[in-house]
Formats: structure tokens, sequence, C-alpha cells
């Protein structure tokens, strides 16, 4: 039994989830708790500093006592509350907000775990051009408290154009073919040339492109610095791509991000390794998992590449 005070008085509630019931079935279990909890908050970035977001959280304990009925879930809630209204959400107030999962669940659980995910909206110049617009990207952030110690791990979204190496290739050979029907007999000028460039019936071919997600999860160094590298992370996925999808466009910038796409064929597997080759050395993640989805036009299908950091005992490269 607990004491609860109301407009009533005290009064003694029955506590099911503390006293051990007979006719349930004695087992432990894993994870108990919510999920779909819609919070606001603020999140701390390394480079950004402070942002709000509107985040939706799962928050759970194991049940390590087999003879107890459940966990204390409203406990799980108002800690929640009470902890991202009073404090940024990092590293430190995550590992704190574990903790208090572990001390009001003393006798029932010895692990406790919290995500985060929310949207996190970054304004993006454009490629020439003096405009800018908002970018929004998914992001989460999950900690893991245990017998071994405190776990915490991110992962974003970043969206991306591809333009298929093949369909280039091909598409540079009917261009070829077609120039030798247009200009088969005598000397060719330049100034012929130069206008036969700039007409559907000389450039009569075009490679296909789409657009592409990259999806990442790093397990971060927490002992480094309470912020979460969120804006870095994103930056250093977009700069490996180099063809990010954009926002506000002038002609002048859908210019230059055709030339980039031209200048950045990818095929799936080269979009992986250009991203681990931009994550590897970078000491803050301890650990990475990704995958790169091409979202073909061509096919019905996607496309898609996924590698990690090939720490020992980190990342399986599951799908």
């Amino acid at each position: 039994m607990t004491r609860e005070t109301g407009a009533g008085g005290t009064k003694q509630m029955p506590d099911v989830a503390s006293n051990s019931m007979v006719d349930h079935i004695h087992s432990t279990l894993d994870w108990v708790g919510m999920s779909e909890i819609h919070l606001p908050a603020r999140v701390s970035d390394t480079l950004a500093g402070e942002r709000p977001v509107s985040t939706s959280i799962q928050a759970y304990v194991n049940l390590a006592n087999p003879d107890s009925k459940g966990i204390h879930m409203s406990r799980l809630f108002l800690m929640l509350e009470e902890t991202f209204g009073d404090h940024s959400v990092s590293a430190a107030s995550i590992e704190q907000l574990l903790r208090n999962f572990l001390q009001t669940h003393e006798g029932l659980s010895t692990r406790g775990f919290v995500q985060l995910d929310f949207e996190y909206s970054m304004r993006r110049p454009a490629l020439k051009s003096s405009y800018s617009g908002w970018k929004s990207y998914p992001v989460s952030i999950k900690g893991t408290l245990c017998e071994e110690g405190m776990r915490i791990e991110m992962y974003v979204e970043v969206p991306y154009s591809s333009t298929c190496p093949c369909s280039a290739a091909l598409s540079r050979q009917l261009i070829q073919e077609q120039f030798r029907r247009d200009f088969a007999e005598g000397k060719v000028d330049a100034d012929a040339v130069f206008e036969w460039l700039g007409t559907e019936e000389g450039i009569l071919a075009t490679p296909h492109s789409q657009r592409s997600v990259a999806q990442v999860r790093v397990l971060l160094d927490h002992t480094e610095g309470d912020a979460f590298p969120i804006t870095a992370l994103i930056d250093s996925i977009e700069g490996a791509l180099k063809t990010p999808v954009q926002t506000a466009v002038k002609r002048v910038d859908e210019q230059e991000f055709a030339l980039l796409n031209g200048q950045n064929l990818m095929f799936c597997e080269d979009a992986a390794r250009r991203l681990k080759q931009a994550l590897n050395p970078q000491g803050c993640y301890k650990d990475f998992w990704l995958r790169v989805n091409h979202l073909e036009s061509l096919h019905a299908h996607n496309a898609v590449a996924i590698v990690t950091k090939e720490v020992d005992g980190g990342y399986l490269p599951i799908p």
C-alpha cells in the first residue's frame, strides 16, 4: 500500500506494481515502459547551442525481479517532464535521468533506456545566390544505462541527390552518336558546335538521378562533452556527398546543383565509401553504422549499401 494526498486528504492506495501476486507468471522482462510520449525540449548542439525541439520519447526499464507484477510507469513519465522541463537534452541530463529511473525502481530494475526522436531544423544557404531556407532532418538520441555503464547514441537522416554513373555514360554515348550524325560532313565549325550543344536535339539524353537518403548512427564518446554534434555530423555527411538537397533556389543555384551532380556521379557503393572515409578519422564517434538508400528513378526498387566502422564488439552491418 502507498499513501497519496488528494482533495479528500491522505489515504492508502493499493500498489499493484510492487505487490507480489501469487497468480501471475514469475518471469523477468527485458524492457517495460512507454512510447510515443510527446514533450517539448531543448537540445544542446556543439555548434548551434540550445535549440527548441518537439520530441517523441520512448522510456523503459527492465523488470529484473521475477516476483514483481510490474514497474511504476508514472514515475518514468514524471521524471521525463521534470528533467527536460528544467534541463536541456544533453549527455549529462540523459545519464541523470536514467539513474533516477533506476533509483525509483530499486529492487525492480537494473537497466534504463530512453530515446528521443525529433525533427532538427537548420537554415541552409543556396549554392550561389543570397537565398536560404529551412531544412528539417530526422534525429534520434538514445541513452542506455546498464551494468556495463552509460551508452549514448545519435542517429540522423540526410537527403541528397545521386546521379547514376552508368546512365551518365550511356547518355554521353548517345550525344556522341548524334554529334557524328549531325557533323558527319566537312569541317566542324566551333560556333556551330557551340550552338548545337545548347539544343535539345544535340543533348538528346540526360542521365537519371534521384533523391537519396543517408541514415547514420554513431556511438558517442560522451566523456568529451555534454552537447550533441548534430550540426557537425550533418555537415560532415553533406560535405562528403557534395550534393545536398536544396531549399529556396534561383536558376544560378539550380545550375550549380546540376554541375555538382555531374561532378559527383555516385552508385550507392560510392556514397557509402565516401561517408565511411569521412567518419573514420573523427574521434568523437567511437563507432558508426550507416546505410545509404538511392530511391531509384529507373527501377521500382531502391539501391542500398551498408557499412560500419568495424570495431570489435561494435555495430553489426545488419540492414
